[in-house]
């Protein structure tokens, strides 16, 4: 499991990230999971609490047992992050025997905090890149889950906006496809392949692409 890489997909409702899930799914050893809810980010709010209060407390002081914070002042962080890795790792992902690359897709990279969770992102995953994946955000928007929402345009776009300005902390980790120029044309892809370090199989990604996605229909995520 040492061994592992990680890949992981940022993106929006509708934009085709299942569909790329599934190319990426195409390479051998490959194996992405969908969508979690955020799952992540529950670990990421447990090891934040934990290093903030930590800091918080005087050390000496909260070594007492007589202390209200009896304890924090030593929460291991390194400890924190392995444990989270093999959490991860053996619920989220659970890479099977052969598995060379694991990781998930995630429709959510909204928050406010953007930057320090994909750093953290990373602390957990050494070596971890990540594939943003857009799309026209007329289209995105025009889809029956962003319409039941408030301006889903203007959503749509300060997401985006968001994801692009947080990638670009990221440097050569991460990558940046668009959903219309593989779909129009797979030899889109062939760069990402080659950031990837694997074969570009334009057979196996054209198979991936003549079949139907998502609950709602063909390349409808």
């Amino acid at each position: 499991m040492s061994e592992l890489r990680h890949v992981f997909v940022m993106t929006y409702g509708r934009s085709g990230s299942t569909l790329l899930m599934g190319i990426l799914n195409s390479i051998p050893g490959w194996l992405l999971r969908g969508e979690n809810r955020h799952a992540m980010r529950h670990l990421y709010e447990f090891h934040r609490s934990g290093l903030a209060e930590r800091a918080r407390v005087d050390p000496q002081k909260a070594s007492r047992p007589t202390h209200p914070w009896f304890g924090i002042e030593a929460f291991p962080e390194d400890a924190s992050l392995t444990h989270i890795r093999a959490l991860a790792e053996a619920t989220l992902l659970r890479p099977e025997p052969g598995t060379r690359v694991t990781g998930f897709k995630e429709i959510r990279w909204y928050d406010e905090d953007l930057p320090d969770y994909l750093a953290f992102l990373r602390q957990v995953f050494p070596g971890a890149r990540f594939v943003l994946n857009t799309r026209k955000l007329e289209d995105v928007a025009a889809s029956n889950y962003w319409t039941r929402k408030d301006d889903p345009l203007g959503q749509v776009q300060r997401i985006e906006a968001k994801m692009l300005e947080a990638a670009a902390g990221l440097g050569d980790d991460v990558f940046h496809v668009r959903y219309d120029d593989f779909v129009a044309d797979p030899e889109a892809l062939r760069g990402l392949f080659d950031w990837l370090g694997e074969d570009y199989d334009r057979g196996a990604v054209e198979a991936v692409l003549a079949t139907p996605h998502s609950r709602r229909g063909k390349h409808r995520d």
